[in-house]
């Protein structure tokens, strides 16, 4: 997910997307690890996303 899609998100709909990113992480890697998993790179960009919405919740945060 681009960065810019996330700033438009409120902080609590950030949270929540970062919920579902860190539920659909949980699951790939439960699939990986029993090898049902085809595409290991999801499991990187996940960590990404999570990490974007985590940032931007810290500088909404340092901004108010």
């Amino acid at each position: 997910m681009k960065a810019q899609e996330l700033r438009d998100l409120s902080v609590d709909e950030l949270v929540a997307k970062e919920r579902e990113f860190r539920e659909e992480e949980f699951k790939l890697r439960f699939k990986h690890a029993t090898g049902q998993l085809e595409k290991t790179d999801r499991i990187k960009w996940l960590r990404r996303d999570i990490a974007r919405v985590k940032t931007i919740i810290k500088e909404r945060e340092a901004s108010e």
